[in-house]
């Protein structure tokens, strides 16, 4: 049986930079361990799921954001399977039918002043009656909660807690917000 272990390895960039994805001062050349040319990631993808594995991780179940910062693959719950990854995509898109902006606003609503991420998304859970793990409630709060900051409703009120690449990458665990009609100047 062939292996089929796709890797991504970051590097310098080389005078002939034809067969590699530039990304923020460095650059990724993938490689299978069946020796198929994968010139970029385009092609990495393909071949990942051509051979079953996951296109978001090509398989490792880990993904690197960016050079040091790596993370379980969300794509596929870490077990770098396409199968996996698929079922995943039905259950984000299910999440973003269920979860629209009508239901977080009447949610956040609720909240007198600052709240977390997780405290709308458990209470979203509660009145959709999913149990955790079911659908991705999180990220799919997570995004409508930036789209309402970014309309101007909502203001962040936390720190990031950790600067990946200095402030252009930055991670927020369980980030809090406040509404704006609620924020004193």
């Amino acid at each position: 049986m062939t292996s089929h272990t796709i890797t991504a390895q970051w590097e310098e960039i080389p005078d002939d930079a034809d067969d590699v994805v530039l990304v923020q001062g460095g650059f990724r050349r993938f490689r299978c361990a069946c020796a198929k040319p994968l010139p970029d990631r385009v092609a990495a993808e393909l071949h990942a799921m051509e051979t079953g594995q996951c296109s978001a991780c090509l398989g490792s179940a880990d993904q690197e954001i960016v050079p040091g910062f790596v993370r379980r693959c969300a794509a596929c719950a870490a077990t770098g399977k396409r199968d996996v990854q698929l079922v995943w995509e039905v259950a984000h898109s299910e999440a973003e039918q269920l979860i629209t902006s009508a239901l977080v606003r009447d949610m956040v609503a609720r909240f007198e002043g600052p709240f977390r991420l997780s405290e709308v998304a458990d209470m979203i859970r509660l009145e959709l009656d999913l149990p955790v793990g079911r659908l991705p409630v999180g990220p799919r709060v997570r995004d409508l909660l930036r789209a309402m900051e970014a309309g101007g409703e909502l203001v962040m009120l936390s720190a990031p807690d950790e600067l990946l690449r200095g402030t252009s990458v930055v991670l927020y665990r369980d980030p809090q917000w406040q509404r704006v009609t609620d924020a004193s100047p």
